[in-house]
């Protein structure tokens, strides 16, 4: 397995899984309807970096590094993740999320924050939790989820 930026290439075999993860609409807040080009403007290009997961040339996985605000709060970063479905319960996720945390430290973050993990993704706030991530606030029915209907999110911060 071999962790690298991902290329727009790689976004493209990617692309399915990204479309059917927001057309699911349990954990990312875009429009259903995204096409190609603005989610690859959205996962790649607006954030500082995106990486990709990689075994044998099949897409594992994928996540983004920004800033979580802009000048005196640019210190604390914001990621987002997404795994394949096929690739669950391999530690795809854990992977990314500590490579993540060892790219903020070098790019010179000192924390790192989500803004909104969807209250039903229990396996993701249970792999935040064990990585040292805080529950540090609570939005009241902050998704509208496909299956449950309005649900809350969390914001979860870490200190790196």
């Amino acid at each position: 397995m071999q962790i690298c930026e991902m290329t727009k290439s790689d976004f493209a075999l990617f692309w399915p899984v990204f479309k059917n993860i927001v057309l699911a609409q349990e954990t990312y807040a875009f429009d259903a309807d995204i096409d190609f080009e603005t989610a690859y403007h959205l996962w790649c290009t607006c954030p500082e970096k995106t990486y990709v997961i990689k075994d044998h040339g099949q897409i594992l996985g994928s996540y983004y590094i920004k800033p979580n605000s802009s000048g005196p709060s640019s210190h604390i970063s914001n990621c987002g993740y997404m795994v394949n479905p096929e690739s669950r319960g391999q530690g795809i996720a854990r992977k990314l999320c500590l490579h993540s945390q060892e790219i903020a430290l070098g790019l010179g973050y000192t924390a790192m924050q989500f803004n909104s993990v969807v209250a039903t993704n229990e396996i993701a706030i249970h792999l935040w939790k064990k990585l040292g991530y805080k529950v540090i606030g609570t939005i009241p029915d902050a998704y509208n989820h496909k299956q449950f209907g309005l649900v809350d999110s969390f914001i979860m911060h870490k200190q790196l």
